[in-house]
């Protein structure tokens, strides 16, 4: 009966120590496997921030491209299906597939980052275009080409286009630039002339003042002069020309419909 008792006792210590070993092997592996989902879900954070800085540029690509409402949903879900059937996947798989899409969101942030690049030279090359009238609410008092010259009559070639204004009206650059020329020129009176960098040059004289000086950056729209009535001109107005590669051309294709009329 001792000895009973005693093989009993023994293997009650020894189902104990067994027990104890795998409760400790059971911790082994739960730390384990939390470790494996703690870096898992560190590295769905930085997916999940790839992603969103992708569909934050996506968006604003979609406004520069002045892309049609909705034809470019950045938050909608994204639909996704199949016939089955579903099988675990090992915690190693799910690493190659957060790599593969890893990879994926790299390469098209370096896509839509050349695309931005291309999209946003596009922007300054039609910033740079002359594209409005240089005086607002305005119209055409005389075209480009062949006239009979205002002053004792004959014929002369008008090198621009003139448009009504008051003595004091503010004159704008039609497209972004630099001044090239500020100053007073032999028969246009009070000039300035802007630089394009593309290639074209416009030129608006017959000024009373001139608010600019030669190397100003000026944008679209921006006050460059005073409009008046110095040099070879019978009364107010602006005298517009567009230079193309040193050749000057008519200025009537660069208005387009901006509400300008001929008198």
């Amino acid at each position: 009966m001792l000895f009973g008792a005693s093989m009993g006792a023994s293997e009650i210590s020894r189902l104990h120590a067994k027990t104890l070993e795998q409760r400790a092997s059971i911790e082994q592996t739960r730390r384990e496997a939390q470790r494996e989902v703690n870096a898992l879900s560190a590295r769905m954070g930085e997916l999940q921030a790839q992603a969103n800085r992708l569909n934050a540029l996506g968006e604003r690509l979609t406004r520069v491209g002045k892309l049609g409402d909705g034809e470019f949903d950045f938050t909608a879900p994204v639909g996704l299906g199949g016939p089955g059937p579903v099988q675990d996947m090992p915690a190693r798989g799910l690493h190659e597939g957060m790599d593969a899409v890893d990879a994926e969101l790299r390469e098209s942030g370096r896509q839509l980052s050349v695309l931005e690049a291309l999209l946003f030279d596009q922007q300054l090359e039609r910033a740079a275009l002359p594209s409005r009238s240089p005086v607002a609410s305005s119209y055409i008092t005389s075209g480009y080409g062949s006239r009979a010259d205002p002053f004792g009559g004959g014929r002369a070639f008008h090198k621009g286009i003139d448009f009504d204004a008051r003595s004091g009206d503010p004159v704008m650059t039609v497209a972004d630039g630099v001044v090239s020329y500020s100053g007073y020129r032999s028969g246009y009176g009070n000039v300035v002339e802007v630089d394009h960098g593309n290639g074209y040059v416009t030129r608006y004289a017959h000024n009373s003042r001139i608010t600019v000086k030669v190397g100003d950056l000026v944008r679209v729209g921006q006050q460059i002069a005073k409009a008046g009535s110095t040099g070879r001109s019978t009364g107010a107005h602006v005298h517009f020309e567009v230079w193309e590669n040193g050749r000057v051309v008519n200025p009537r294709k660069f208005l387009g419909d901006m509400g300008v009329t001929r008198g």
